[in-house]
């Protein structure tokens, strides 16, 4: 059954905290005026039960509130090696 939920992909940055990686989405668009690709990157939290180290693609879904900056779920990883988690 296919749920409504938005999913982003995006490029870890962070992995520094526990169970929480941060990933940065890129969006990249024609400027209206000087017709030049301007890109954007915006940063979101995400919770990550594997372990996602660094550098890793990502697709994160959007879910319930976990905490008071975490919105979003890992919900696989695209390309990049997986970390053990320690």
């Amino acid at each position: 059954m296919p749920n409504n939920r938005k999913r982003l992909v995006g490029t870890v940055v962070s992995d520094k905290m526990d169970k929480t990686v941060v990933v940065a989405i890129e969006n990249r668009k024609m400027h209206p005026v000087y017709h030049k690709v301007v890109s954007s990157t915006k940063k979101v939290m995400a919770h990550d039960e594997t372990g996602v180290g660094v550098g890793a693609v990502v697709r994160i879904v959007q879910s319930r509130p976990l905490s008071k900056r975490k919105r979003w779920v890992v919900e696989a990883v695209l390309e990049g090696a997986e970390q053990l988690a320690t």
